[in-house]
């Protein structure tokens, strides 16, 4: 058969889209009804079982599951908290470029699943801008401003005391969101169906995270 370069692309496309099909056809109509106590041996937090939890988020939502996502580089945690479905999340960094100043950042969330709030401040480096786009599922985003009276979507429990963000606003998949400004208050919260979002920043340094919660670690 000649090879052309029109065979080529078409080769292409289908190498391409089928294996999203085949695992859209293998994706589970429904999420699982997650147990917190599942994610915790003898008491200690278990980051594999949490994975493969969300392994089923990806698959429910038909998104790829690429070969880093089954690295190390592919992560999970609950914040120290031992309230996983509250509190945890799972997340990779496709690019943390400290030189150029510019980080990508994919996060996972099961459904109902918040990270902790949090602010980003300057160290031996400018303090870190983000923004986030919404993949799959939705999210409510927290931060500071005008208290919302347009739907009560209520702070998580392990903000009740110590919680600063007083704005809430919903992100769906396609619409994009940010901080108004440095060192902004902010979390987000997964909706019932869970999360995917994809985070646009300046570069990320761990030292300059702060957490409202005393308790978080990481």
């Amino acid at each position: 058969m000649e090879i052309t370069r029109r065979n080529m692309l078409i080769a292409s496309a289908a190498a391409t889209i089928l294996p999203a099909v085949a695992q859209a056809a293998r994706a589970p109509r429904e999420l699982p009804k997650f147990r917190n106590e599942d994610f915790y041996k003898d008491g200690k937090f278990d980051p594999g079982v949490a994975k493969e939890a969300y392994y089923q988020l990806m698959r429910f939502h038909t998104y790829p599951i690429v070969d880093r996502l089954k690295t190390e580089d592919f992560w999970a945690l609950d914040f120290g908290l031992g309230n996983f479905l509250e509190a945890g999340m799972a997340g990779i960094f496709w690019v943390n470029n400290k030189e150029h100043n510019y980080f990508g950042h994919e996060i996972y969330l099961l459904p109902g699943q918040a990270i902790p709030e949090h602010q980003h401040v300057a160290t031996d480096v400018p303090l870190k801008m983000e923004g986030w786009q919404a993949r799959y599922g939705m999210i409510y985003l927290f931060g500071e401003g005008t208290p919302s009276t347009e739907f009560a979507e209520p702070l998580p429990p392990m903000h009740k005391d110590c919680g600063k963000t007083k704005c809430v606003g919903i992100l769906k998949p396609g619409q994009v969101a940010g901080l108004t400004k440095p060192e902004e208050w902010h979390f987000m919260k997964a909706g019932p169906e869970g999360a995917i979002v994809t985070e646009y920043a300046t570069y990320h340094d761990g030292k300059g995270l702060r957490f409202s919660h005393p308790k978080v670690a990481l």
